[in-house]
């Protein structure tokens, strides 16, 4: 098994002991991004929808590096601390991915990195 760890600076530096995104095959396979800005590696923090445009940027600057698109993505994670803003993640995923919708999974969770109310990671399949 060969692995090709993917990276970009569009998106936020990984801050551990993990890469943006790893590819085996035609396969990729995305780390958790919360809505970190790339550039400043700050925290959105003003709005939930803030935060979810920001996950969703991060996330397509990741696919783009690892060669494809938000739309190759086959399995999407959603990490909410707060579940009653699973109708604002619908409608803004809306505004980032064409039918047919990628697998998903939203999960309510106490909390997440750095404060973050939003993270997301997945797999993308390109070729």
């Amino acid at each position: 098994m060969t692995k090709e760890i993917i990276s970009t600076d569009q998106a936020p530096a990984a801050i551990g002991t993990y890469s943006q995104a790893t590819k085996v095959g035609n396969t990729v396979y995305f780390s958790g991004q919360i809505p970190l800005d790339p550039v400043t590696m700050e925290l959105k923090n003003a709005s939930i929808e803030e935060q979810i445009h920001q996950v969703f940027k991060n996330l397509a600057a990741v696919a783009e590096a690892g060669g494809g698109s938000l739309n190759d993505i086959v399995k999407l994670n959603i990490f909410l601390t707060d579940l009653s803003c699973f109708a604002t993640v619908n409608s803004i995923m809306a505004e980032y991915f064409a039918e047919p919708y990628p697998a998903r999974a939203a999960l309510g969770v106490k909390e997440l990195p750095k404060g973050a109310n939003v993270e997301m990671d997945g797999i993308m399949v390109v070729g």
